[in-house]
Formats: structure tokens, C-alpha cells, sequence
């Protein structure tokens, strides 16, 4: 099947870009000392995707491995939380959930001018489009489920039993994200106002609805952000963890469940796509599954929580015109991304209007 343009952009690795790259010599040295098993010499790529957090990949004659490293330059307090990551990734290993395995943290800048941490490198695929075009119809049903089925997992681990219970503050989670997108929002002058955005601003808070949960929260639960089994419909790593946090569990499906109202244009969504025909699940089985894997009747208020992830994916989206107005974008393909703040801001305060917003 053709490749996908997003496919094409994202999939595997290229030259080290001008700005990234990183002292072979210092990073060899520290793994060596660090690294279980590490033996040179080491050749360093860099991943077309990691559009936040710079990631490489590290060749030794014996096995491969990841880098990813906060990206170089001025920086938000609070982003880029590679220290995070690294944490949350070595708990879930622990447990049994599809991650990859950890080799090491390093938080002194003097290695390599930021803070990185190394883990194995996964084989298998990453999947860029939300159609997975690369895969046969008669097969997509099967890598929604696996897809469906490895969220319920991470949402029905203990994050006390997983050694994460003081991973974020339980409670008030959606107050306390709105306000925190909200400030970065609005703080980040470098990048604009958003006449949506700024509404956004105004009315979530006034309209969260009652009740809470807490689980541990992926953050950014797409497709490609995990790596498939070569062959067979199953979840072998869930990649990309700089968001998580405890939270709660239905603010993270719901921003994984996104994909099913948001055009392909800019954000790789299922509008206007035939489901049935591509052979994908419909948005009320998907729901009604993880439903019956996470022991709910139902999702009350989904209206709601759709609205404020797409908020929220705004906010990151202008965090990266920020960056690239200001020079640190880590991806080549920032710009582009960062073209899509208006469009997420119109469609979040759109889902906010089927509540009665006006």
C-alpha cells in the first residue's frame, strides 16, 4: 500500500540535525560507565519524529538503543520533563505494561548540554496514520483493540502498588490543568492570541463537571506513539511519556478518543473517512469496549472532556509556534505543526457549543 505522507515524514532516521547533535566521544564514555552490558563503538541517528524532546538512535555492534534528551536552548519551566519520563517508564516496566526497557538517566548537563536518558530500542513499527493504511482492512479492527486494550491496562494499574503514588497531585485534575494550559497559553506572548483559545480560557473552568478519579494518565495516547508488533496487532512499547502524570483516566481517553473527531488535514483524524468500509470501530464501540474493559457504564460528559483536550492539544501546538518563533523547535516539521493551533482552538470551542457555549 502507498505510504502515507506523515509516514514518510516521521518513520525511522536521518542524519543528526544542525543544532542536536551530541559529543559521541562524552556520550560513550558515560554509558560505559553507566550502562549495563554498553560496548562500543557507537554510531548516533537521529528519529525523524520526537518533535518535543529530540530523540537518537544509539548503534553498538551488540544492540541498539534510544536517546532522548530535553531539547537544547531556552525552555519552559516544567517542559521537556525527560527526568519524568524516565521515572514513569521504569515503574510500568516493572508492572508487566509495554514499555521499553531503561538503562540509565543522566541529569548532568556537562555530558551532553541537557538532560537524556537511554532505553532499549524496540523492534517493530510505529504507525503515523490514524487510517493505518499500511495495515489490511481485514486487520484494523484488531490494532484499534490492541490499542483500546493497552489504555484500560494502564488505566487499571495501582499507581501506589507501581511505586507512582506521589507522581501528581490526586484530585482537581481538570481544574488544575486547564488553569496550567491556560497560563502557558497565555504567558507565551511569543506566539500569538487565539480568539477561540481565549474564550477556552474563559469558559472550561466555569464548566468542569462534578466527580474524580486518578489514575496514572499517558497524556498523548495516539497511534504513533507506540510501536506495534512487526507482524501482529499487539502494543509492544507506548512511547512519548514527557505528559504523564496521575489524572484522570477518562481526561486521557477522551484525548485519545479525539482521533474520531478531528479532520485528517493537520491532525491525522477520521473525519470524513467511511469507517465501516476502512474496517476501523465506530466511536461508540470503541468507547463501549474500553467501557467494558475499564468496568463503566458509560462516559457522561464526554462532550466536555473532548472539549478540553482539544484545548489542551491547542496550547501544546502553540507551545511549538512559541518554539519556533523563538528558534528551539526540535523537528523539522514544527513549522507545519504549529500552523494547526487556530484550527484545534475553533474545533475545541465548537465541541464547547453542543454544551450550550456562546
Amino acid at each position: 500500500m502507498e505510504m502515507s505522507e506523515r509516514q514518510q515524514q516521521f518513520s525511522g532516521t536521518s542524519a543528526v540535525r544542525a543544532g542536536q547533535e551530541i559529543d559521541a566521544g562524552r556520550l560513550h564514555e558515560w554509558m560505559a560507565a553507566h550502562v549495563e552490558g554498553y560496548a562500543g563503538p557507537l554510531t548516533i541517528e537521529q528519529f525523524k519524529g520526537g518533535q518535543s524532546n529530540p530523540t537518537y538512535k544509539l548503534i553498538t555492534p551488540g544492540q541498539d538503543y534510544v536517546l532522548r534528551r530535553k531539547p537544547p536552548g531556552t525552555l519552559l519551566p516544567s517542559a521537556h520533563a525527560v527526568d519524568r519520563e524516565y521515572r514513569v517508564i521504569t515503574a510500568l516496566h516493572a508492572q508487566g505494561f509495554p514499555v521499553a526497557r531503561t538503562f540509565g538517566l543522566c541529569q548532568d548537563n556537562e555530558v551532553i548540554g541537557t538532560w537524556f536518558y537511554i532505553m532499549d530500542c524496540v523492534d517493530g513499527r510505529v504507525i503515523w496514520d490514524t487510517t493505518f493504511p499500511m495495515v489490511p482492512k481485514a486487520e484494523r479492527r484488531a490494532y484499534f483493540d490492541a490499542m483500546n486494550k493497552t489504555m484500560a491496562d494502564l488505566h487499571m494499574i495501582d499507581p501506589v502498588a507501581a511505586g507512582l503514588g506521589d507522581f501528581g497531585k490526586p484530585g482537581n485534575y481538570f481544574a488544575r490543568q486547564i488553569g496550567r494550559w491556560s497560563k502557558q497559553y497565555l504567558e507565551d506572548e511569543a506566539a500569538g492570541r487565539v480568539p477561540s483559545m481565549d474564550r477556552l480560557v474563559e469558559w472550561l473552568p466555569a464548566n468542569i463537571p462534578p466527580g474524580d478519579e486518578v489514575s496514572i494518565v499517558h497524556g498523548d495516547y495516539r497511534c504513533d506513539n507506540m510501536i506495534f508488533h512487526p507482524t501482529e496487532p499487539r502494543v509492544l512499547a507506548v512511547l512519548d511519556w514527557e505528559l504523564s502524570t496521575l489524572g484522570h483516566p477518562l481526561a486521557d481517553f477522551s484525548y485519545h478518543l479525539m482521533m474520531y473527531r478531528m479532520p485528517p488535514a493537520t491532525t491525522t483524524g477520521l473525519v470524513g473517512n467511511d469507517l465501516a468500509a476502512l474496517g476501523i470501530p465506530s466511536e461508540a464501540e470503541y468507547v463501549a469496549a474500553y467501557c467494558q474493559r475499564t468496568g463503566r457504564d458509560g462516559i457522561e460528559h464526554l462532550d466536555f472532556f473532548v472539549a478540553y483536550n482539544m484545548f489542551r492539544l491547542a496550547a501544546i501546538v502553540h507551545g511549538i509556534r512559541g518554539r519556533v518563533v523563538r528558534g528551539t523547535a526540535a523537528s523539522a516539521h514544527a513549522k507545519k505543526s504549529a500552523e494547526g493551533v487556530e484550527l484545534l482552538a475553533d474545533l475545541a470551542w465548537e465541541q464547547a457549543k453542543k454544551l450550550g457555549a456562546r
